[in-house]
């Protein structure tokens, strides 16, 4: 779903790479019709999930598993790349760390790391003077609490990602203020993932 979400559509290719644990075993636990039922939309909860190869199917979603060596990475580890009819893609690493609970490593490239335990913006942006600050007014503006945030970059006055976990969900509207700043390349919600 974190994937799907980054992308910021359905997608309608997914070449999936498992590793490690997940390539021995992840298919017969289930793992593939989680992983595609995340990209349809699904929370970890939903019903749906056990038919969600055939739902794919249905919906002309291709997809593809393939089991690789990431290198020295959790073994619970999975690489997602997704692409939408208007052309976009999306490049996502995380890995399963028990109870439920996720870790994602990489987005498009570039190390990051949270984990959607909190309502979560990936903000792609500009590693320039005021971005930041701009981005934080508006979430002060909308009375949004930031519970932690992070800054990555791999080189001064590239392509940076924000990656802000709040205390209250973010709305569509205030995600629109945020894509809309001067510098901000994109940005993406994340819910947070509920466990049961």
């Amino acid at each position: 779903m974190i994937a799907r979400e980054i992308l910021g559509s359905q997608p309608i290719k997914a070449i999936i790479s498992l590793h490690g644990s997940f390539a021995k075993t992840g298919i017969g636990h289930g793992t593939d019709k989680a992983i595609i039922g995340g990209l349809l939309g699904y929370a970890p909860s939903d019903p749906r999930i056990h038919s969600s190869l055939q739902t794919a199917t249905k919906l002309k979603l291709y997809y593809q598993f393939k089991h690789v060596d990431l290198g020295d990475v959790h073994p619970n580890t999975v690489l997602i790349e997704l692409w939408s009819e208007d052309g976009n893609k999306a490049i996502v690493r995380g890995s399963s760390i028990g109870g439920g609970a996720v870790q994602i490593e990489s987005v498009n490239g570039m190390e990051v790391s949270f984990s959607a335990e909190y309502s979560t913006l990936v903000i792609p942006h500009k590693d320039e003077p005021g971005v930041i600050a701009a981005v934080t007014s508006i979430l002060a503006e909308k009375r949004v609490n930031i519970a932690r945030m992070k800054i990555f970059r791999k080189n001064r006055g590239g392509v940076a990602y924000m990656i802000i976990e709040t205390d209250q969900p973010i709305t569509e509207e205030t995600n629109k203020l945020i894509a809309d700043t001067t510098g901000v390349i994109s940005s993406s919600i994340i819910k947070a993932i509920q466990h049961d």
